[in-house]
């Protein structure tokens, strides 16, 4: 299948105490190609080919909502290995890791800027459940 997801262009209040979190977390997501772009933060996945990527901008007037964003992890495992980063980077109302269902495992987790975020394990397709 082709890839369908590009990527996100997340704003934050501080742009400089965003820096410092999303610095240290998006590597740990395999977003390991820092690009340089003047007013952002942006990681890209490895690869030669055009490849999704994660932006950070700082707005100052931003005002978090309960929008999400969920990174897929590999394994429960991994779940619970992000989990225990994430309180070491700085990531704010952490909850979990648990499983939601039999099927879904996820940790949930907020940026500096109280953007909601999540990384879930899911074992199957839910039209599958």
């Amino acid at each position: 299948m082709k890839r369908i997801f590009d990527h996100i262009d997340l704003r934050v209040r501080n742009f400089a105490e965003s820096v410092l979190f999303y610095s240290a977390f998006l590597p740990l997501l395999g977003f390991t190609e820092r690009v340089e772009i003047e007013g952002w933060l942006q990681f890209e996945a490895p690869g030669a080919e055009p490849n999704q990527f994660f932006g950070v901008t700082e707005d100052r007037q931003h005002r978090p909502n309960r929008s999400r964003v969920a990174f897929w992890a590999e394994s429960k495992e991994r779940v619970d290995e992000l989990a225990v980063q994430l309180k070491k980077i700085g990531a704010r109302s952490v909850d979990g890791p648990e499983y939601i269902s039999p099927s879904y495992y996820a940790v949930y987790f907020d940026d500096p800027s109280d953007n909601p975020l999540e990384i879930c394990f899911r074992s199957r397709r839910f039209s599958a459940e």
